[in-house]
């Protein structure tokens, strides 16, 4: 399995693990809202945002060589990092990051919009 970043996964609610209080009332992370469909690396893709703010899921379309695989972008301070991970095929993830990588901020907003305006 490839991933494009260290990704550090956190247990919140792990019965046996101290956890702040604060994170166990934070809401869910929920990124159903899309999809839009996108080509990105010449293989089509579908765009998600989520319930907060900033973040945006893009996922394998049926048929794209790289599924399964999906790439997520997050807001950390004021700027976006993008994370990806699967086990398709590596060329097709790998021309996707590229193009997905030279996003800009305003582009991702951009794509945040969209995929609000296709789940209405």
């Amino acid at each position: 399995m490839r991933k494009y970043s260290l990704v550090v996964a956190l247990v919140l609610a792990a019965p046996c693990s101290p956890v702040p209080s604060q994170a166990l009332t934070q809401p869910a992370l929920n990124c159903d809202v899309g999809p839009l469909g996108k080509t990105f690396g010449q293989t089509q893709w579908l765009v998600y945002s989520c319930n907060d703010p900033s973040t945006l899921i893009v996922v394998s379309a049926q048929g794209n060589p790289a599924s399964p695989f999906y790439f997520s972008f997050s807001l950390e301070g004021s700027s976006y990092h993008l994370r990806g991970e699967g086990t398709g095929s590596k060329q097709a993830s790998d021309a996707a990051y590229v193009e997905l990588q030279a996003l800009t901020t305003a582009a991702i907003r951009g794509l945040i919009e969209q995929t609000r305006q296709a789940g209405k």
